[in-house]
């Protein structure tokens, strides 16, 4: 533990910030009151866009006296005025939404959303797709709403075709195609069970971020349609497990080292015919990751990803023909490592392309113009979003962590001369944007500690035009009752072993001189998702700060936004270095003299919920409790696409799995645990659950259980929420686990 304490002299310390007399106490928040509607978060607008000729911005608003509901809501811009263009709860059916409904929202991260989920503008700006209770409705800006549809089967990956002529959807696992206002016919096949057309597979909805699997050209003259054979993968029998009953799926779930589901794409008229397939090459055992359309429709471009993940070929092809030819081919950016898809690319009306790649080591932009490559941000930094592009000016505007990795920021840059990088947004914030199809204007977010989200309309410059939702904190905001308890994060560094610098932040309750408080210490862990920032955390962390517990989290490496780098090594090596990562957070807790070294709890979901189980296994003693949520025990249960790229397969790579699994090692967990998961589960089956209980049962290892029926990977809701989070503190109490008594 030397190294570790060392290290401590140079890094940022956590200093407690001591009780304060206030002059009025504020009122408890309690767990049934952050869940509650209105959010104490504020307005929380859904899905901003403009209109095509920039006019309307249109959001999707959640009600006040019920936060998971959204309407559709216009906002003029000449005018300055707000207008409800569809209520969602008095044009709903509130007809019961198909299985595939429901999976596609779960897979969306939707699943607990009601009213309307999503919308897309007419290209002639005059009507809104609006797919409500599994129906279709064209919504216009005059208060006018036409139902398209009316069916008890549910309308799936609804959309108007590029130039604005038709409607299409699936149903009963067919892609069907109308005239707007006419009725759609089906244009694909009916095939058997384990055929599906115009659908994302599992894997390319749960792990890639691609929920369609049909593409209109932009003349609307032709459809790039996926065809999805599921005979391949093999059967989970899923027993969604309710309060009144179970309901059995047999749910086709491709586990590490099995085989995928086989996908083709055919391009057709929109009738149907004039069908040729897309010559995706002669090995099968491939990804589809991304589908595009050249700007004129000469082409369409196909992402192809080896099984492996570690080589990308961008496709060029004919859509008469099905020919196909490689454009480029991206390889990962190191050995041992693997590619992140990204969203982050632009193919240009001149024919060329801007393009994401982590090929220096950091995720940066680059173009790629008659078959050469110039790249166009550089550093030690990331960009995470390519927010637009105004093509006339050769001016590019992008998200990334340029000036701080715990904010992100919006910058511009031009392609003439990416040398001059300008900032556009405001530090102390962290951010998001997104802009119109011409790059003119900007919708901008941004949040901070002290200020929750908070939505504007900007210009090219960043200068703020107008409000969309300014969400002050002032008398009215539903947070303001419990602003006189709100408590600052504070931040700093710890050093990993090899001396890499790991983020951690800390919010300490109204704590007294000489008292030694309990830690409810959060985590993750798992690739992808980085927990620490500046931006706004809502009032759950405050609920549990107002207990008198002390909020921590660290982002271990293996998280993003910090470059191939800080990445690699979760490399065939799950459940490894990331322990040891956050054992040194809980090094640097033991070290402070207002933390009870022997009260520190630790929580986490889904890998989170996994890392909490090896953290336990592998340092008995040094946590007083743990919360393992919906975990990962054996990565032989999880997914393809997401195991495989860092795993490799059981088949080449057995040890490293062996290593991974929590399984093996499950009898030597001493400490209090509890596990919760949902008994419908879909994404981390309820499997996962089983078999580590069941190992812990029959070799007489205590430990202790929540599972909710009927609630998938996202256990969830106004009352669940909170029965949750009771669960867990009341575990916590249990088990001695509270803050000091208060003096008088």
């Amino acid at each position: 533990m030397r190294h570790l304490l060392t290290a401590l002299a140079a890094t940022t310390m956590a200093t407690p910030v001591m009780a304060q007399d206030t002059t009025e106490a504020a009122p408890e928040l309690t767990f049934e009151r952050v869940f509650a509607s209105p959010s104490l978060s504020g307005p929380t607008p859904r899905a901003p866009k403009l209109s095509p000729d920039g006019r309307y911005l249109t959001v999707l608003r959640n009600r006040e006296d019920e936060r998971e509901r959204y309407d559709l809501w216009a906002y003029d811009r000449e005018t300055g005025e707000w207008s409800m263009l569809v209520d969602s709860e008095a044009l709903g059916t509130g007809r019961e939404l198909s299985e595939d409904e429901r999976m596609q929202r779960e897979r969306a991260r939707v699943g607990n959303l009601r009213g309307i989920i999503t919308y897309q503008w007419a290209a002639d700006g005059e009507g809104i797709l609006v797919p409500l209770d599994g129906d279709l409705y064209l919504a216009r800006i005059g208060g006018e709403v036409v139902r398209l549809t009316d069916t008890e089967e549910s309308e799936l990956n609804p959309s108007l075709s590029e130039d604005g002529g038709y409607v299409s959807f699936v149903r009963d696992r067919r892609l069907w195609v109308g005239e707007v206002g006419a009725e759609a016919q089906p244009i694909t096949p009916a095939e058997e069970d384990t055929v599906r057309w115009g659908e994302a597979e599992f894997v390319a909805q749960e792990e890639m971020s691609r929920l369609t699997g049909y593409w209109w050209s932009p003349d609307d003259s032709r459809i790039v349609v996926q065809r999805t054979d599921e005979s391949p993968v093999g059967i989970v029998t899923r027993a969604a497990i309710g309060a009144t009953g179970t309901q059995v799926y047999d749910q086709r779930y491709p586990v590490a080292g099995s085989d995928n589901a086989i996908v083709q794409l055919f391009v057709m008229d929109p009738d149907g015919g004039n069908s040729v397939e897309v010559d995706l090459g002669e090995n099968s055992d491939i990804y589809v990751a991304r589908v595009d359309w050249a700007p004129d429709g000469s082409a369409i471009y196909v992402q192809r990803q080896n099984r492996e993940q570690t080589v990308l070929d961008m496709l060029r092809v004919d859509p008469a023909t099905g020919a196909s030819e490689i454009l480029f081919t991206e390889n990962a950016a190191m050995e041992d490592y693997w590619i992140n898809l990204s969203d982050n690319y632009k193919f240009l009306d001149d024919g060329r392309l801007i393009w994401w790649s982590e090929r220096d080591g950091f995720g940066h932009l680059y173009l790629l113009d008659d078959g050469g490559w110039q790249q166009l941000t550089d550093g030690e930094w990331v960009v995470t979003s390519l927010v637009g592009v105004d093509q006339s000016a050769g001016r590019i505007f992008f998200q990334g962590t340029r000036n701080d990795v715990l904010e992100q920021h919006v910058y511009s840059v031009d392609i003439a001369d990416p040398s001059a990088v300008r900032l556009l947004t405001e530090p102390g914030f962290t951010h998001g944007a997104q802009m119109d199809g011409e790059g003119q204007t900007m919708l901008v977010s941004r949040s901070s500690d002290d200020t929750p989200p908070q939505i504007y309309i900007a210009d090219q410059t960043g200068q703020r035009l107008t409000w969309v939702e300014e969400n002050a904190l002032d008398a009215d905001h539903p947070y303001a009752p419990f602003l006189a308890s709100h408590r600052p994060t504070q931040y700093g560094t710890i050093e990993a072993e090899d001396g890499t610098p790991l983020y951690w932040e800390m919010v300490t309750p109204e704590m007294e001189p000489g008292q030694r408080y309990p830690v409810y210490f959060y985590h993750y862990g798992g690739p992808g998702p980085q927990i620490v920032n500046r931006g706004w955390n809502g009032a759950l962390r405050q609920a549990i700060v107002d207990r008198g517990y002390i909020w921590f989290a660290l982002d271990n490496r293996g998280s993003n936004n910090r470059g191939v780098a800080f990445e690699q090594p979760l490399y065939r090596a799950m459940g490894d270095v990331e322990v040891r990562d956050q054992s040194a957070g809980t090094a640097f807790l033991q070290t402070l003299d207002f933390v009870d070294p022997d009260m520190i709890a630790i929580d986490g979901w889904s890998y989170g919920g996994y890392l909490t189980l090896k953290r336990l296994q592998a340092n008995p003693g040094i946590y007083a409790a743990g919360i393992s949520g919906a975990p990962v025990t054996r990565w032989e249960l999880y997914d393809t696409h997401y195991t495989e790229r860092y795993m490799g397969t059981p088949q080449a790579d057995g040890v490293a799995y062996e290593a991974a699994s929590a399984i093996p090692n499950a009898t030597e967990i001493s400490d209090p645990l509890l596990i919760i998961h949902g008994m419908a589960d879909d994404n981390v089956v309820f499997e996962n659950a089983t078999e580590i209980i069941s190992v812990m049962q029959e070799n007489n290892v205590p430990f202790e259980m929540m599972l909710y029926p009927g609630y998938t990977h996202r256990v969830a809701g106004e009352q669940i929420s909170p029965h949750r989070y009771n669960t867990v503190f009341n575990f916590l109490e249990r088990n001695g686990i509270v803050p000091p008594e208060a003096s008088d």
